[in-house]
């Protein structure tokens, strides 16, 4: 049977992604922190290990035998990185991917995929980003897991070692904390609570669905080359003004719910990313983003007990 290590799988895409997976023996290796929660993976056989990828010790007993190893785990929440806790990005971001890649190394892992993120090219007026684009990041966040990103093509390419790298766009669905986004607008709408819009809510994105997303990533497991970079392209390109429209119509609120606060520091005006380098493997998404939105705002709605106080 196949085995496949998830680093972070406790977390919101890990955990889907994990979910999506069948007929393999699987170990989700995560820390816990804040945003990390082992009722994500309720009703998911698997095998849970408590650790930290920076801990090389563990990794050298833990990553042996596994087929496939996804990484996951990663600090995420931008506002996070910018407002003092830039060291700890750098810590699981660079150091803990080089640790996790160097355990991969020495235990002969035959497949890591390493799981990034748009950001790490910084902001784009027109058009979209190809996999040849420089990176060019913009806030510590973006520049730890563009880090990650390099230390990951190195070992694919001075080591030999069988490492793709994924980036992706905005993600929402379910188990989703809520910091980012989406999760919170909803989370606040249901209460009853004002939602803050940064600066003129002009910034772009483009959105996908975590499950759309894990469908990206198993494909690239399956089909990616070493030290190669596969986009994973969302369905929806909105400014954040329109995704609030659409977030209170569906929540049964209006503007005055609103609370327009100043703009993030080096906020990047706006994502977008070209796929068709993935398609040629055979990817398409499934998700619409009308339905996948509303799905997510049920299930909020019906699991408030999931929310953090």
């Amino acid at each position: 049977m196949t085995r496949i290590l998830v680093t972070g799988g406790a977390g919101f895409i890990g955990s889907h992604f994990v979910r999506g997976l069948h007929d393999v023996y699987v170990t989700v290796l995560d820390k816990l922190t804040y945003a990390g929660n082992r009722a994500n993976l309720e009703g998911v056989r698997h095998e849970f290990v408590h650790g930290d990828i920076c801990d090389a010790e563990l990794l050298r007993e833990v990553v042996p035998g596994h087929d496939l190893v996804v990484n996951f785990a990663a600090e995420s929440h931008v506002d996070r990185s910018i407002e003092g806790a830039a060291a700890e990005f750098m810590r699981t971001n660079v150091l803990g991917t080089q640790t996790l890649l160097q355990a991969c190394l020495e235990a002969g892992t035959p497949k890591v995929v390493q799981v990034s993120t748009d950001e790490v090219y910084g902001s784009i007026d027109i058009g979209s980003w190809d996999e040849s684009a420089p990176v060019r990041p913009r806030s510590p966040y973006a520049a730890s897991k563009a880090g990650g990103d390099l230390i990951a093509r190195s070992y694919a390419i001075t080591y030999g070692l069988d490492v793709s790298i994924t980036r992706c766009g905005n993600n929402y669905g379910p188990r989703q904390y809520p910091e980012k986004l989406i999760p919170l607008f909803i989370t606040n709408l249901l209460r009853g609570r004002q939602v803050p819009l940064y600066g003129d809510g002009g910034n772009v994105r483009d959105w996908i669905h975590a499950e759309d997303h894990c469908a990206g990533i198993r494909l690239v497991a399956e089909k990616g080359e070493p030290g190669e970079i596969y986009h994973i392209a969302g369905t929806a390109e909105l400014t954040n003004k329109d995704l609030t429209a659409r977030l209170l119509e569906a929540c049964g609120r209006d503007w005055d719910s609103v609370r327009y606060v100043e703009d993030r520091k080096g906020h990047d005006r706006r994502y977008s990313l070209d796929d068709t380098k993935l398609r040629r493997l055979g990817y398409r998404p499934e998700i619409p983003f009308e339905q996948g939105l509303k799905d997510t705002i049920r299930w909020y709605a019906d699991h408030r007990d999931w929310w953090p106080s």
